[in-house]
């Protein structure tokens, strides 16, 4: 039985920090069976593997960002909301620099781990 939180985040992403970025995304679009969005790898650019036919998280793969979890919800009022509930569970917002109309914040869990709760309703997340 799920557990009730009130919750409305979502695993959206999970970005992986790589050096080559043709080899990551070989081995873990063969590890996990998930395919290249867009169908094809450019080195200068984040690469995005899905797995189109489940509800399952996107793995990033990109050569600047440092390994974290992208949560997903789905407007301001939920990322306002589920922000405010992760700090009071022991998450900590990070000093951090925020483009202009910044959809995400950025937060460390409870062991210093970075993760971001992005708002996907208006995107702007690294470029992404």
């Amino acid at each position: 039985m799920p557990w009730q939180t009130g919750a409305v985040l979502r695993i959206g992403s999970i970005i992986i920090n790589v050096s080559d970025m043709s080899r990551a995304a070989e081995f873990w679009s063969m590890a996990l069976g998930y395919g290249i969005r867009g169908g094809s790898v450019n080195e200068d650019e984040s690469t995005v593997l899905v797995l189109v036919e489940a509800k399952c998280p996107a793995i990033t793969l990109d050569g600047n960002e440092r390994m974290h979890l992208d949560l997903h919800v789905d407007s301001e009022e939920e990322l306002v909301g589920e922000v405010d509930r992760l700090i009071n569970l022991g998450a900590r917002q990070v000093d951090w620099t925020y483009p202009d109309e910044a959809a995400f914040v950025v937060l460390t869990d409870t062991e210093g781990n970075l993760f971001c709760v992005v708002n996907v309703g208006k995107r702007s997340h690294s470029g992404r």
